[in-house]
């Protein structure tokens, strides 16, 4: 069971009147995250290192240290020369106190370019202080500006109520702040005084498509590049057994990262009661009092949880929780904090 959001600004404007002058105003911060206040994360993303010393996959040359060892500029060991290694890595003075030929070994630098896989569907329009589509912002804006921090190449895919924006990777500011954008105009898409009114079936257009979470990995497999730092964001909510087959054939290819945001209604029902529940323009009335429809909310959340957490543990993903309760970035400095190693679940 799953229930739409409980926030009165989630009410559909009347079909007779237009939007009010508060509706057209900026939407409170925690319903829709700002261009600026994504942007001023720049200083924040100091505190964040993306990039540990570990294997690296991309082919391609680039700023990040690697297994690889070859004509690279990081000093790795000296060892005994052996036949094909190149003369000009001889360590002549090694060689000369130990009477027999020893060559220096470098480790080469790999290119790890940034992907930013953003679901801001319906389903993320949803929480009790603030919008989990909030918090989804601010973690991709974050890791974002690490990215960039750290030299390498950001782009990023953000899927919508019913379209999809891509963002090609580049080493620029320019990336970061057009991810941004496109962060702030699919989250002004979920307002319900956002979407268009009701019109008869005769003049209403074909449906554009609605993404399942199959489909949002699916397309970025199709975009990925081996050696990419994947990180996807999302509640994780239809993750089936599709998902999974894309998320390990991504996880062979890519460093892959899963950022899983949750909120305290998804857990447990509000006090006894009768609550309000919107699903688009359809309304509903919810008695929380009921105990059969609490203990089944609850062990349904439970089994999602752990059929999640089930998933990255075979795989062998990163899995971060984020609480819309709490700020993304004291979950980010546990895992990528400087001069640290990231925490895995």
């Amino acid at each position: 069971m799953s229930v739409s959001p409980l926030l009165s600004f989630n009410q559909k404007p009347s079909a007779q009147q237009g939007p009010s002058p508060a509706q057209r105003a900026e939407p409170p911060a925690n319903v829709v995250a700002s261009i600026a206040a994504m942007a001023k994360l720049r200083f924040a993303a100091r505190e964040l290192s993306l990039f540990p010393q570990h294997a690296v996959k991309s082919a391609l040359n680039g700023t990040r240290s690697s297994r690889f060892r070859g004509r690279g500029m990081d000093f790795d060991e000296v060892r005994p020369y052996q036949p094909g290694d190149d003369i000009r890595s001889i360590d002549w003075r090694v060689t000369a106190r130990t009477t027999s030929p020893h060559t220096k070994v470098f480790r080469e630098e790999r290119e790890r370019p940034l992907m930013v896989i953003c679901d801001l569907r319906q389903n993320m329009f949803f929480g009790a202080r603030r919008l989990k589509s909030v918090c989804a912002c601010e973690i991709a804006s974050l890791l974002a500006w690490a990215g960039l921090n750290a030299g390498e190449r950001i782009g990023a895919l953000v899927f919508g109520p019913d379209k999809q924006r891509d963002i090609r990777a580049r080493r620029s500011q320019h990336s970061v702040l057009q991810l941004i954008q496109a962060l702030h105009e699919t989250s002004l898409e979920l307002l319900p005084q956002a979407r268009p009114q009701a019109e008869p079936a005769a003049s209403r257009p074909a449906k554009n498509k609605r993404y399942s979470l199959s489909e949002i990995l699916e397309d970025t497999r199709r975009v990925a590049r081996p050696g990419s730092n994947l990180i996807i964001i999302s509640d994780f909510h239809d993750l089936d057994e599709n998902g999974e087959r894309h998320l390990f054939e991504l996880a062979r290819h890519c460093d892959l990262t899963l950022c899983h945001i949750h909120d305290s209604l998804e857990s447990q029902l509000p006090p006894p009661g009768q609550y309000p529940v919107y699903k688009g323009a359809q309304r509903f009335l919810l008695n929380s009092a009921k105990a059969s429809l609490r203990q089944r909310f609850e062990q349904h959340y439970r089994d999602q949880e752990q059929h999640l957490q089930q998933t990255a543990l075979r795989l062998k993903l990163p899995l971060l929780s984020f609480s819309t309760d709490a700020p993304v970035l004291d979950t980010l400095r546990l895992a990528f904090a400087k001069r640290g190693r990231r925490k895995r679940s």
